[in-house]
């Protein structure tokens, strides 16, 4: 395996500066600082220049990776939930063909500790590890599957963290099978790409705890309950590697009065910091 941990976003201008907030936090606490960010994007974001000075300071190699077509303008798509979302399901197709693994994220994210254990995580034949924001075995789980028609999953998985086994993407995941269950399944996705991913592949998902490796940071209470108060805030920030800030209430709003909203603004600050 390259020494080399290869990170994935997608993004538009409106999330460059959250872009630059997580993967610093990436860089800052990674026991391996070799890195290489392959940035998917409709058309050249308008702050590519900035970023790549940006990478630069970091000592990150940067590729902008322009997807130029129109491939899901059919999509549902909404403010919320832009094209853009759709190209992690693709990427496999606009990566360099040498590339064996990439590590995706969603620009909402705070990484407090090293991201290497899980880049070098055993995939084994699996095509992605993501983690599961309902892994008690709940009623809005058995929904999913009974939405999504894959019983075979072990779980529903959140797409904002996947670690990509590109060889095995490559050989499994076609784009006309993607399009195909968007054009029959549309009016019934809520969050459109990632239940295209439960739906087709999420039989083929290796778990990773999300405490560790996707933090749903509306549910701190919910973590204190289900550990029987264990994951507290010492805890999350010594063990959590990925803090997920999930939904609509965002950690750079001004309003924001989330828990973890001034470690956020700390990391902030940081970035503006550089050049």
């Amino acid at each position: 395996m390259s020494d080399i941990i290869n990170l994935l976003f997608a993004i538009n201008d409106d999330y460059v500066e959250q872009f630059k907030v997580t993967l610093y936090s990436l860089w800052q606490n990674a026991s391996k600082k070799q890195m290489a960010v392959y940035l998917l994007q409709k058309a050249p974001l308008s702050e590519n220049e900035a970023i790549n000075r940006f990478c630069q300071e970091l000592q990150i190699t940067y590729h902008p990776v322009i997807i130029g077509e129109m491939a899901f303008e059919d999509a549902p798509t909404t403010d919320r939930y832009p094209e853009t979302i759709y190209y992690r399901l693709l990427a496999q197709d606009y990566l360099p063909a040498d590339l064996e693994r990439i590590l995706y994220l969603d620009a909402d994210i705070l990484c407090l500790n090293d991201i290497v254990p899980l880049y070098q995580a055993d995939l084994k034949d699996n095509l992605y590890a993501a983690a599961s924001h309902t892994s008690d075995a709940n009623i809005p789980e058995l929904v999913n599957k009974l939405r999504l028609g894959n019983f075979e999953a072990e779980s529903y998985y959140n797409s904002g963290v996947l670690l990509m086994n590109l060889p095995e993407i490559r050989r499994q995941v076609q784009k006309s099978d993607i399009l195909d269950y968007i054009a029959t399944n549309g009016r019934i996705l809520f969050l459109p790409d990632q239940d295209i991913l439960n739906a087709l592949y999420g039989h083929k998902v290796f778990q990773i705890p999300d405490e560790i490796y996707n933090y749903d940071a509306r549910y701190n209470v919910l973590y204190f309950a289900r550990s029987s108060g264990k994951w507290d805030l010492d805890w999350v920030l010594e063990h959590t590697v990925l803090l997920h800030f999930c939904g609509r209430d965002k950690p750079w709003k001004k309003n924001y009065r989330g828990r973890y909203a001034a470690l956020y603004k700390h990391y902030q600050q940081r970035v503006k910091k550089i050049p």
